[in-house]
């Protein structure tokens, strides 16, 4: 049997995979550090969201969406800029791969 999803109906599943993964949320002067767990230190953060909009997203968490949706990886960078865009209610306008 074969399933159509559209894009939008995909971004909502990784949007959602996204929330599940319970990131924490460091505030640290002007940028946002998302990381796994409490204990985690901000220079250990899986996103790093600045004032400025720019968005650092770790290579791993990329591949990590790529390989479990079977998307590409611009595609992939992208859907987690704009969780990010969503969850902070902000803009991104920059997307940096570290």
């Amino acid at each position: 049997m074969k399933y159509l999803i559209t894009e939008s109906q995909l971004d909502k599943v990784i949007f959602i995979y996204l929330d599940n993964q319970d990131f924490i949320q460091i505030k640290r002067g002007s940028a946002i550090y998302f990381v796994n767990s409490e204990g985690d230190e901000y220079t250990n953060s899986l996103i790093q969201y600045f004032r400025s909009g720019e968005c650092v997203i770790s290579f791993d968490l990329i591949d990590e969406i790529q390989k479990f949706f079977s998307v590409e990886f611009d595609n992939s960078k992208y859907v987690i800029a704009r969780w990010v865009e969503n969850t902070l209610d902000r803009r991104v306008k920059e997307v940096i791969i570290i």
